[in-house]
C-alpha cells in the first residue's frame, strides 16, 4: 500500500477534562520556545508510503523534529531457530549528519534502536511469519525534540502500510519535568534543561502500554500527571494516526 495523507498538520493534545486538573505553577510566565501552551502538543503531518522501494514506510513531521521509516520483510530469517513458530523483529535508529549541528552519528543509536524494538515488539502478531525477519529502519532527518517517540509513532504507521500483522497501532509521547512545570511533547531545547523525562509507547484501542521510559527523580503526584498528560495524548494521537490510515484507504479506493 502506497499513498499520502494529511495536506495540513493535525494537532492533538490531552483532553480537556485532564487539563482542568492542572494547577498554574508560579513560573506560569515562563514562554516555551514555540510558543505552546505546557499541554499543547506540536501539529503533527502523517503520510505513507513514503519510500515506493520499501515493503512499507511512514514520514512523520512533528514541528521541527522530522523522520521517515522504512520496512522491509517478511524476509526468510538467517538468525531464526530451525524450529521457531515466531518471526523476527530487527530496528534500527540513525541520524542524517545533518539532523543537528554537531550530532552526526550519535553513540546512542544502539540504545534509541533497542527502546523501538521493545515498544514495537508487543505490537507485532510475530505467529503470523514464522522463521522470517521484519526489518524497521528509522532514520531521523532533522531533530527538533522527542525524536524517540516521533520516530516510534512514525514506525507503528509503517508497519501498517506493510500490511504487518498488528494487534494495534502504537502512538507514543514524552513529557519533560522543567522545575515546577511539566511540558508535553518537549522540544529540544527544553529537553536540554529537563529534570526528568517519561515517555509512554502506548496501544489506544486495547488500552495497553509497551513501554514506559522514565529519567530523572520524579514525586508520586508528579509521575501520576506526566502519566495522565501522556496517555491523553496518546489516545488524541491514535485517533490522527488511524485518520491517516483510513485517508490513504479512501484516496486508493477513488
Amino acid at each position: 500500500m502506497a499513498g499520502k495523507t494529511g495536506s495540513t498538520a493535525s494537532t492533538y493534545s490531552p483532553s480537556p477534562a485532564t487539563r482542568k486538573k492542572k494547577r498554574v505553577s508560579s513560573t506560569a510566565d515562563w514562554v516555551r520556545p514555540d510558543n505552546r501552551t505546557f499541554y499543547q502538543c506540536r501539529p503533527a503531518y502523517l503520510r505513507t508510503g513514503a519510500v515506493s522501494t520499501a515493503a512499507g514506510s511512514a514520514y512523520a513531521e512533528f514541528g521541527n523534529t522530522k523522520v521517515i521509516v522504512s520496512v522491509f520483510g517478511p524476509r526468510e530469517s538467517k538468525k531464526a531457530m530451525m524450529y521457531s513458530d515466531t518471526g523476527r523483529l530487527n530496528c534500527d535508529v540513525s541520524y542524517t549528519t545533518f539532523a543537528t549541528p554537531g550530532r552526526g552519528q550519535g553513540s546512542d543509536n544502539k540504545e534509541l534502536s533497542s527502546m523501538l524494538h521493545k515498544a514495537l515488539e508487543g505490537v507485532i502478531i510475530l505467529e503470523s511469519f514464522p522463521k522470517t525477519t521484519v526489518d524497521v529502519f528509522a532514520l531521523v532527518l532533522e531533530s527538533g525534540g522527542s525524536d524517540l517517540p516521533v520516530v516510534i509513532s512514525c514506525a507503528s504507521l509503517a508497519l501498517a502500510d506493510a500490511g504487518i500483522l498488528l494487534y494495534d497501532l502504537v502512538a507514543a509521547v514524552s513529557v519533560s519535568c522543567l522545575g515546577k512545570n511539566l511540558v508535553i511533547d518537549p522540544v529540544s531545547e527544553e529537553e536540554s534543561y529537563q529534570d526528568g523525562s517519561l515517555m509512554i509507547t502506548w496501544m489506544p484501542s486495547r488500552n495497553e502500554v509497551t513501554q514506559l521510559a522514565v529519567t530523572g527523580g520524579w514525586s508520586t503526584p508528579k509521575f501520576h500527571e506526566a502519566m495522565e498528560l501522556c496517555l491523553g495524548a496518546c489516545s488524541k494521537l491514535g485517533e490522527v494516526m488511524r485518520s491517516c490510515l483510513k485517508d490513504v484507504v479512501t484516496d486508493s479506493k477513488e
